[in-house]
């Protein structure tokens, strides 16, 4: 036997994607301190923290009016289950969060579902789990995106019908034109 055929099968790891946005996010650059396009491993028995206290937060938001712990994600199993997902917990008391327009207040949490958007005054979260079976870390990748979240997601398309003939009206649209009302009477 060679020793690839003796090697231990290699385990997936689950990873968080965070796409990161602010409207100023290139003159106050709030996000200089975060390893974009890196992946970074996490211990599963510890919390990734994000704040602008580089003393307690990994991922820390350059930002005065982020709190010194603005929130915490900590990696789990739910009980008898073989799944794997992250909790998000409010750390500041001054900033309600958002998590697909669930309202967190302080010390409050919520089970992340595996594509949402997290949002605290300015900033916009896009985060994406990607599966995986380790049990000892998970890993995170982070993003810069150049345009809002909000707008790039195609929420028009997913929460409107889709007529029989699969073609959605929204595809048509420009991404800076929006939908007109017509009378029903009136010529297309």
């Amino acid at each position: 036997m060679t020793s690839f055929e003796e090697a231990e099968t290699e385990e997936t790891v689950t990873c968080l994607h965070m796409t990161f946005y602010h409207p100023c996010q290139e003159e106050k650059m709030m996000f200089r301190c975060l390893n974009f396009g890196k992946r970074e491993q996490v211990r599963a028995d510890e919390m990734a923290k994000f704040g602008r206290d580089s003393n307690i937060c990994h991922y820390n938001l350059m930002d005065t009016r982020v709190s010194r712990i603005q929130f915490s994600l900590q990696f789990y199993r739910k009980l008898n289950s073989s799944e794997y997902i992250f909790e998000l917990k409010n750390f500041s008391k001054r900033t309600k969060l958002t998590v697909n327009q669930t309202e967190l207040g302080y010390l409050n949490k919520i089970d992340l579902p595996w594509k949402c958007i997290i949002c605290f005054g300015d900033y916009q979260i896009l985060a994406e789990v990607q599966e995986g079976e380790s049990v000892d870390y998970f890993e995170t990748c982070l993003h810069l995106a150049e345009a809002p979240i909000l707008q790039e997601r195609s929420l028009p398309s997913l929460l409107q019908p889709v007529p029989e003939n699969g073609i959605s009206s929204s595809i048509f649209l420009s991404q800076d034109k929006s939908p007109t009302e017509m009378d029903e009477n009136e010529p297309c």
